[in-house]
């Protein structure tokens, strides 16, 4: 299942992150996962919202500078070594991992870990091959 994501390019200015969060806020998009990546002039905001293309609509009328991304979102068992086990299938299968963020699951407190792949639709075939748990977009939005 692949979920899309939102990255917005920022100046490394005071108040420009408070800045997007408002305009979506005013739009009453919800922000259910976010991420920072930075370097010393700008920052990359990479966010699961629930109404993505409304939200690029906003973010661009506003001038900001965004892309969507198709990323993967899998269930990470909470026991120790519950990444690692699926880390190991994917690095056994060469796939390779772009970046990762992770968030918690309310009801069942698990992990949800964000995956940029660069052979998403091979890592897909390997999680279900291999019984890792996909998680659809509309679990994000609705339920946790």
């Amino acid at each position: 299942m692949k979920i899309t994501q939102i990255s917005v390019f920022l100046g490394n200015k005071k108040g420009r992150l408070a800045t997007v969060t408002k305009v979506l806020a005013e739009q009453n998009i919800n922000i259910r996962s976010l991420c920072i990546a930075e370097t010393e002039n700008y920052g990359i905001v990479r966010m699961l919202v629930d109404s993505t293309d409304k939200a690029i609509a906003i973010l661009k009328n506003n001038d900001f500078v965004c892309d969507k991304t198709d990323i993967l979102a899998v269930e990470v068992p909470d026991v120790p070594g519950g990444l690692n086990s699926i880390l190991e299938i994917f690095d056994t299968n060469n796939i390779n991992i772009e970046y990762a963020y992770a968030f918690v699951e309310k009801k069942h407190s698990n992990a949800i870990m964000i995956f940029k792949i660069d052979e998403l639709d091979k890592a897909i075939n390997i999680a279900e091959k291999n019984n890792i748990t996909l998680v659809s977009a509309d679990k994000i939005i609705t339920e946790l």
